[in-house]
């Protein structure tokens, strides 16, 4: 098996045409043609997967992502978890290591956006 990183591989209907996993364990997050590839222009502002410690202050910094695997419901996923909410949005994380955010869930909408960035895509060889 391949992992790649980087730009999408999509099918023909837009969709994810390889399993999506965590970049940091071999857990699988989606299984093939179970997300759209969407770009958000604007892009979201998603908390960065490190933080900084300064003497006592913990500095959360965020990154602006753009790239998404955009899940319409959330049974679709293999394994992912919950984690903050921050407004109207609750961030998303690898449910067997808890490393994240991966993405973010719209709280109203029902929207789940899963970073193309911060995951990887698993192909058969």
């Amino acid at each position: 098996m391949s992992q790649n990183s980087g730009k999408p591989l999509v099918s023909d209907d837009g969709k994810n045409s390889a399993t999506i996993v965590c970049s940091f364990c071999p857990s699988v997050i989606l299984r093939p043609k179970s997300a759209k590839y969407v770009v958000k222009e604007d892009g979201l502002s998603i908390p960065q997967m490190v933080t900084t410690k300064k003497g006592e202050e913990t500095k959360f910094e965020s990154d602006s992502v753009k790239d998404f695997w955009l899940v319409s419901d959330m049974y679709d996923f293999e394994n992912v978890g919950f984690c903050n909410t921050v407004d109207s949005w609750k961030y998303l994380a690898c449910a067997d290591c808890e490393i994240g955010p991966i993405g973010a869930h719209k709280i109203q909408t029902k929207e789940f956006l899963l970073s193309v960035e911060r995951t990887m895509q698993k192909t058969a060889d």
